[in-house]
């Protein structure tokens, strides 16, 4: 279940926004001001931050100030819902980092709109897209370090040939392809992990 941080001064506004994101299957996680909502972000780790702009003490600038200066929380997708409807607000939230600003009120359906799309895109940033060239094991010796002979065993078992039939095809002895295999998945894992 997604997480919703909604920072929100408005007593009945948060009320009606956790009761749309409850109903909706997500979990919101309401915060009444801007410093909780900070200390929220923090300790929750949330999957995405609704926020208004004109709250007491600390506004939504200084949240998505202080969200965008910590390393922990710089990537979580951050939505401005204010009744602040310039150009030259709209401008300034999305200058400080905002992925989104929708205005109040706002349709449901646009708000549930707003938040599928940030989930999917957070998602999207988050895994990169893994396109392996079987074509030569020279990637693989290059961006992963291995030993051209490594680097050959590799492109044969990522294309299915067992250990016998590489022995074959590099002319080693089948028991050299065994010690060489793991050797070389330990570098795909460390190079893909890091």
């Amino acid at each position: 279940m997604k997480r919703i941080l909604i920072i929100e001064d408005e007593l009945e506004m948060l009320r009606n926004l956790t009761t749309i994101l409850r109903l909706e299957k997500f979990r919101p996680l309401p915060a009444e001001n801007g410093r909780a909502g900070i200390d929220l972000a923090k300790k929750q780790k949330p999957d995405l931050i609704l926020c208004d702009v004109m709250m007491p003490g600390l506004d939504g600038y200084g949240v998505i100030a202080a969200l965008r200066a910590d390393a922990e929380t710089v990537t979580i997708p951050f939505i401005f819902l204010t009744a602040k409807a310039e150009k030259l607000d709209i401008r300034a939230g999305m200058n400080l980092g905002a992925d989104d600003y929708l205005t109040k009120p706002v349709a449901k359906a646009d708000l549930l709109a707003a938040i599928h799309s940030r989930l999917e895109r957070a998602v999207q940033q988050a895994v990169p897209e893994f396109k392996p060239n079987f074509r030569s094991a020279l990637p693989r010796e290059e961006v992963l370090g291995l030993t051209k002979r490594v680097a050959e065993t590799l492109l044969w078992l990522a294309q299915g040939k067992t250990n016998g039939e590489i022995a074959t095809i590099l002319g080693n002895s089948e028991s050299t392809v065994k010690n060489m295999s793991p050797y070389g998945m330990l570098w795909i894992h460390l190079a893909l992990t890091q």
